[in-house]
């Protein structure tokens, strides 16, 4: 992608003192409801009023939205707190009618990103539009389709665009709903500096009471905003309950966060100082993860040598391992003293596992 420096034109022309704020209900349910929450929020650090009106939902049956209804809504929300208006599309037939409706933010969820066919025909249906327009990452953590889907809008000459880190679907267990897979958004902002990043903190977690954090984690690696949703009844929402928060909470939420601006050569130090730190903070949280699961393994490799009488201990497996993880390190630019302290480390704890499990 070619000139994309104007990408961020458009949040640049905001001269925001805080990170861009995009607020309100997963899905749009009553007007009482979208407006209610609407009031909360005027006045405060949100920049759009976001609501979902239509809602592809994993299985049939569930809620599905309000449909075109919710439009109407929204128009309301704009005209009586002067907030501007985001709402999800995902196919033409959307674009039109919120471009008619005069949406000022449409974005492209994830399991839409994850289907060039479908971009393509949202991209055709915004092209030219002087709307903002961003694209959730697929449900996949594959980075050169949640690019391709913003080469699409830019070659429809959508100009200005944005990207939505939501996380990333795992079939293994997990604390988070999608796991963040922070590294990949660090790649997309290292390879585009220019493009705009927002965290769906929300979506990530599934649970509100680890928002914060997480949100925090976002503005430390320099992310440009959050999509926090928010509920006047969270606990009763028609869709996503458990990872709504509260007009008030998502106030407390903003005042809380540490946000640290450049305006001088020392706060620019401890801003890129912060932002290193974040990065190695999201790698040692997936070596913790990694080691979790390979002592896991170390536990089902214990209960088959229980099985069979076999010793722990099978030295020429472990100086085969040994020898290829320093040939491999080298790579890497990891000493041998290194590689060596790492994996001898690594290997007590595996053997203290199986142990464990050959004598319980």
């Amino acid at each position: 992608m070619e000139n994309t420096k104007q990408m961020r034109s458009w949040l640049d022309d905001m001269n925001l003192d805080h990170p861009l704020v995009i607020a309100g209900p997963c899905s749009a349910e009553t007007e009482e409801q979208v407006m209610g929450i609407a009031n909360s929020l005027k006045d405060t650090d949100v920049n759009y009023y976001r609501a979902g009106i239509w809602k592809p939902r994993t299985r049939p049956g569930n809620f599905e939205g309000v449909g075109a209804l919710g439009l109407k809504w929204l128009q309301k929300v704009k005209k009586e707190t002067g907030m501007k208006t985001a709402t999800e599309v995902a196919n033409r037939a959307h674009v039109e009618l919120a471009l008619e409706h005069d949406i000022d933010l449409l974005w492209i969820g994830a399991r839409s990103t994850v289907s060039p066919f479908i971009v393509q025909e949202i991209a055709d249906a915004l092209e030219g539009t002087d709307k903002v327009v961003l694209i959730k990452n697929p449900v996949n953590p594959d980075l050169s389709l949640w690019l391709g889907a913003v080469e699409r809008l830019h070659t429809a000459n959508v100009k200005k665009l944005g990207v939505i880190h939501r996380g990333f679907s795992t079939y293994e267990k997990s604390k988070y709903r999608n796991i963040p897979e922070w590294q990949l958004a660090i790649d997309l902002q290292t390879r585009f500096p220019d493009l705009p990043v927002i965290n769906d903190p929300s979506h990530i977690t599934g649970k509100r009471d680890m928002i914060f954090d997480v949100s925090q984690t976002a503005l430390d690696l320099n992310f440009d905003g959050l999509m926090i949703e928010t509920h006047h009844d969270p606990d009763n929402a028609w869709s996503d309950a458990a990872q709504q928060v509260t007009p008030d909470r998502l106030k407390q939420i903003m005042r809380d966060l540490r946000i640290r601006k450049e305006s001088s050569p020392e706060t620019e130090y401890n801003t890129k100082l912060s932002n290193l730190r974040a990065q190695i903070d999201v790698l040692d949280n997936q070596i913790i993860e990694t080691m979790g699961k390979r002592m896991k393994i170390s536990d089902g490799i214990g209960g088959l040598k229980k099985e069979r009488n076999v010793a722990v201990l099978q030295s020429t497996r472990w100086n085969e391992i040994l020898g290829a993880m320093i040939l491999e390190g080298e790579t890497k630019g990891l000493s041998e003293e290194f590689i060596l302290k790492l994996f001898k480390a690594i290997h007590q704890e595996s053997i203290n596992h199986q142990e464990k499990v050959i004598n319980g």
